[in-house]
């Protein structure tokens, strides 16, 4: 079954992988969480975010497109990433995302995905 493991981190997070000082035991325990995942031969897919200040919105009302640029909302954690992982089932799920460096001073949310569609004979 798959799941989405979606990291969340405040913004003390982001602020570390970036701090040329700071940054190194953040992405060390990213690259290490990787690749035990990569290792488990169990991702789907899966990416790290920019910041909140890059992100564009996107709405359609009354049939118009509105666009806003930064973050949306003021919210004390941000999404930095996600993997999708194929795992047997929920209790793999979160052991996976118990192991994840942002477990321990942010937050994971893991969700089953929906499968596919069926697909038009």
């Amino acid at each position: 079954m798959q799941y989405m493991l979606v990291f969340s981190e405040g913004q003390d997070a982001f602020d570390r992988r970036n701090d040329p000082e700071k940054a190194g035991p953040y992405w060390g325990a990213w690259t290490a969480y990787a690749r035990a995942v990569a290792e488990a031969g169990i991702v789907v897919s899966g990416a790290g975010l920019q910041p909140p200040a890059t992100a564009t919105h996107v709405t359609v009302r009354d049939g118009k497109r509105h666009v806003q640029d930064g973050p949306f909302a003021d919210a004390k954690e941000h999404l930095g990433g996600f993997f999708v992982i194929d795992v047997p089932d929920l209790d793999a799920a979160l052991e996976w995302a118990a192991r994840s460096p942002a477990a321990s001073y942010g937050r994971v949310e893991v969700r089953p995905t929906l499968p596919p569609p069926p697909m038009p004979a």
